[in-house]
């Protein structure tokens, strides 16, 4: 008697037990997620993984803040726009690993990356650059049937930062064709085409939305991998 009595305690203290991680874990995703206190990175990349639980075969269209400020159709021929941009993220931030996680075993119809601003930023070498997108391009790749790279750009009165945004952009061709993506270059700006030097104004999203749009309209080609191309 005593000793069916200890193991139903037990039973119910593991019960208990568990039920506790489980209100422990919920406040703590509510606390890294809910609330204002959150870090920014974190709340984008639950935001961006939560709308991929929706739509697995999008475009996604991934970058910094310049991709999380645009404002891109919501779909493209059958499939979602999602933008999973993140400010202040570089070739260095890990996106890929962000993504896998977002996707949950899903490939993504097309991967944009849009990404060197912040690279330019820190100064970072040419071949430093071309080896951390390479390598980024390389991991991307095993996410999605297609890849397209967008060249990135200028600032406004920021010389130390564009002659490495030129360098980067005279490589990024070559980047994307060895790690198997279209490349799509990006024409050139009005001589005002920022709010803050930096983030793009009115004018620089028109150019920058048309390259983007030229790229995932690459998966609305007749005789594409993707077995449910639809009319747009």
């Amino acid at each position: 008697m005593g000793l069916a009595v200890t193991r139903q305690t037990w039973t119910n203290l593991g019960v208990a037990g568990l039920a506790l991680v489980a209100v422990i874990s919920s406040y703590l995703a509510f606390r890294a997620y809910g609330t204002a206190d959150a870090p920014h990175g974190t709340v984008r990349q639950f935001v961006v993984q939560a709308t991929l639980v929706r739509f697995p075969d999008a475009v996604v269209v991934l970058g910094d803040s310049i991709v999380e400020l645009s404002t891109l159709p919501r779909s493209l021929c059958g499939h979602a726009i999602v933008n999973a941009g993140i400010g202040g993220t570089s070739t260095t931030s890990e996106l890929d690993e962000m993504l896998a996680r977002a996707l949950n075993g899903h490939r993504a119809a097309m991967i944009i990356l849009a990404l060197g601003t912040n690279d330019a930023g820190v100064g970072r070498s040419k071949e430093a650059f071309a080896s951390n997108y390479s390598g980024l391009l390389r991991r991307l790749s095993t996410l999605a049937a297609r890849l397209v790279v967008v060249g990135i750009p200028l600032a406004e009165g920021d010389q130390d930062r564009n002659a490495l945004i030129n360098e980067y952009n005279a490589i990024l061709p070559d980047i994307a064709k060895k790690g198997g993506a279209e490349f799509v270059p990006l024409p050139a700006m009005p001589p005002r085409h920022t709010l803050d030097s930096l983030h793009l104004d009115a004018a620089g999203y028109e150019i920058w939305d048309e390259a983007i749009l030229r790229g995932a309209a690459k998966v609305c080609e007749p005789g594409s991998s993707l077995a449910d191309d639809k009319p747009g």
